[in-house]
């Protein structure tokens, strides 16, 4: 079964590029989108001919904001994940047989203190939710946009962005926390300490072409399902967004 992640950074632009032309070439069982910044009626039309039977949403209350869709073939019980809802539209929640799938587009906290501690907060909440789902003999996978590059490897310029979000050491902690807790970072699992595999680049300075980017999307993965995963990749090739699509393919 192959799943994959992809910050799309604006739904409707993707869509107008025609962005989604690449699903029939990896034709990914589940599709995550984050940062869809559309409301659900206002989904281009484009999105429910991709050929999914299930598309959810999470829309932000603020328009353009935010949001997750999920788009998928699996037989799966959707919901607005309860851990953190306050309306930015950040987790969808999916359970099949015995395992919790999570789309999320975690806080960025580039904007000061406050969506610092916003952040981290959520990171705390998140982390104690899925612990207990474990504790409670769960399987658990989540993806998305954590907006936090773990290790000096996964950006380009670590010294320089030591004291920014997104590097911060009490950021890197807290996956420091989450892998402690027995989650697997697939990518670094199968591909092991590869150098320049980022998924993230900024739109300024040409750092994409130049291969100046940040890995801040990921799949974890419980302990319970690490040998059920088969591969775990980024698409950088694929462009449309800011980021590049991140997935796995893992036996379910």
């Amino acid at each position: 079964m192959r799943l994959i992640s992809w910050n799309v950074n604006g739904l409707r632009a993707v869509v107008n590029k025609d962005g989604f032309s690449w699903l029939g070439e990896y034709r990914p069982d589940f599709l995550a989108l984050q940062e869809i910044k559309a409301s659900e009626d206002k989904i281009p039309a484009e999105i429910y001919n991709l050929g999914f039977e299930n598309i959810s949403v999470n829309s932000a209350k603020r328009a353009g904001y935010s949001g997750v869709m999920s788009l998928s073939n699996l037989k799966t019980q959707n919901r607005k994940s309860q851990f953190f809802d306050d309306g930015e539209g950040r987790v969808l929640e999916h359970r099949f047989d015995n395992i919790h799938l999570f789309n999320i587009y975690f806080p960025n906290g580039q904007q000061g203190d406050e969506r610092l501690g916003y952040k981290m907060d959520f990171y705390d909440k998140f982390l104690v939710y899925i612990n207990a789902l474990v504790s409670d003999g769960k399987g658990v996978i989540f993806c998305g946009d954590v907006n936090t590059a773990h290790r000096e490897i996964d950006l380009k310029n670590p010294k320089a962005n030591a004291k920014t979000s997104g590097f911060l050491p009490v950021e890197r902690a807290w996956i420091d926390r989450v892998i402690e807790a027995g989650f697997i970072d697939t990518f670094r699992y199968i591909r092991g300490d590869i150098e320049g595999a980022y998924s993230w680049w900024s739109y300024r300075f040409n750092a994409r072409a130049k291969n100046v980017g940040w890995r801040i999307d990921y799949f974890f993965v419980s302990q319970g399902l690490k040998d059920r995963l088969k591969d775990a990749f980024i698409l950088s090739d694929i462009e449309g967004s800011d980021h590049a699509p991140v997935g796995i393919d893992i036996d379910l």
